[in-house]
Formats: structure tokens, sequence, C-alpha cells
């Protein structure tokens, strides 16, 4: 019964983004979560809940050790996946805002300037790495495309420590058709592929499918790199690779030798 709720969610929002419906994602995941609920298959977990305290973990880092050899090759391993787990999800949900000029994300230093600074307040306040989602594309779908977005979407956030439970009464499989369609949103970026040259082709299929085979955006580019790289040298075309790219692409070969996927 699960599954059929969220293939039902997920034609829900396919109809409703057909004909225009602001908040279709938002609608489908409150029918699915009610009809859910009145099937017994979800639990109410109220409204309102206690705040829970952040002393456990807010600067609660631990430096020693920190340089070690061992240490400094887990660091090396956070810094790649990290950087371009949160640059394929800016690229990507930018490429969908229509936000891209001429095929590059403009003022992605600052960009990441930002997502850096979060990662840090993200670790003195003890949460996990606060990076950016893909699924922001549900709300470039809505019709978001500044900075104020994602001020509202904090807010909201901040509002949903106070409803917690609320939050907590819907359940995955209310919320997993809205990763569908916004996987539906994502592939249409591969109509500019292309498809016809096989050094661009098999390179970019390799890091399409790599993605959830690895379950990593991060390993999905580095196959992408990787691939690129090998297949421009073998074909006579290693002129035509930039560098910066034979650089990122030996890095990921080291990373993987080194400490493994």
């Amino acid at each position: 019964p699960t599954v059929l709720l969220a293939l039902f969610g997920f034609l829900l929002i396919v109809v409703l983004h057909q004909f225009k419906v602001r908040g279709a994602i938002i609608i489908s995941i409150l029918a699915v979560t009610a009809i859910a609920t009145l099937m017994g298959l979800n639990e109410f977990k109220g409204v309102v809940g206690e705040i829970p305290s952040i002393a456990p973990t807010f600067m609660q880092m631990d430096f020693e050790g920190l340089f070690t050899a061992s240490m400094v090759g887990v660091i090396f391993v956070f810094f790649i996946v990290d950087l371009f787990d949160s640059t394929g999800t800016l690229v990507g949900v930018s490429h969908r805002a229509g936000l891209l000029q001429d095929g590059k994300l403009p003022r992605l230093k600052k960009a990441l300037f930002a997502d850096s600074t979060a990662i840090v307040a993200g670790a003195a306040l003890g949460t996990s790495s606060t990076t950016p989602y893909i699924e922001s594309a549900s709300g470039v779908a809505a019709g978001g495309r500044t900075g104020l977005t994602a001020v509202v979407v904090a807010f909201l956030f901040v509002g949903c420590l106070f409803l917690a439970p609320l939050a907590q009464s819907v359940p995955g499989f209310a919320t997993a058709p809205a990763l569908l369609f916004i996987g539906v949103l994502m592939i249409q970026g591969i109509t500019n592929i292309d498809w016809d040259d096989i050094t661009e082709a098999v390179p970019a299929f390799l890091t399409i499918v790599f993605m959830p085979f690895a379950y990593s955006i991060a390993d999905g580019i580095a196959m992408g790199f990787i691939s690129y790289a090998l297949v421009k040298l073998f074909t006579g075309k290693a002129k035509t690779v930039p560098y910066m790219v034979w650089i990122i692409a030996a890095l990921w070969v080291f990373k993987f030798a080194a400490f493994g996927g």
C-alpha cells in the first residue's frame, strides 16, 4: 500500500504541475499523508514539541590528532567529495532555474564560499554537513529563483524546531514522490549534451548512471572526469582537454586508489 500511495503522489504532482497549480509538491505530500493516516498506515505524532538542547553538540569539536597522516587523508577525501557534490548540485539546480550563462554558473566562487561558511557553522552546531541538496529543485519548480527563496525556507525550518512532531508525522513514502519528480526535472538537461560526439556522450552517460549506482553525486562526477580524460586521450583528442580536467581526474584516481570509493 505504501508503494501504491507513493506512485499516486507522483501522479498527482505530475497532473497538478501540468495544470500549473502552485505548490503541487506540497499538495501531494499533504494528500498522501492524510490518506495514509486515515488508512492506519501512518502515525500522527502531534503538532508542537519541546526543542532539544544543542548543548551536547555545540562547539564540541576535538582537534587532537587532527594533522596525523590518517586524518589528513580523511580531510582530503571529505574535501574532494564535498566540493564536487556541492558543485554538481549547484550547477544542476541553477541549470534548471535558467541561471547558467554560456553553460557556466555566475559567481560560483561566492556560492562555494557561502557553502563553506555554512559547513563550518553547521559543524560548530553539531549538525551533518550543511551542503546544497538536489531537493532545492522543488523550490525552483515552484518558481524560486533568488536567495530570498532560501531565506524563506530557513525561517520555515526555524518554525520546524517547534513543530518537529508534525514534521515527523509525514511518512517517507509521502515525500518520495517529490524526489521522483525532481529527477524528471533534472534529467531534462541531457538534451544539451552532444550525443553525436561519442567522446562527449560516453563520459556524460557514465556520469549519469554512476550517481545512482554509487549513491553519490561526487562519485558520478569523478567517473565523468576520469572517463572524459581517458576517452579523449585514446581517441587522439587530448589537446582539447583543459589542463584542469587532467588535474582533477588525477586527483580522483589518487583518491580511489589510496582511500577507496
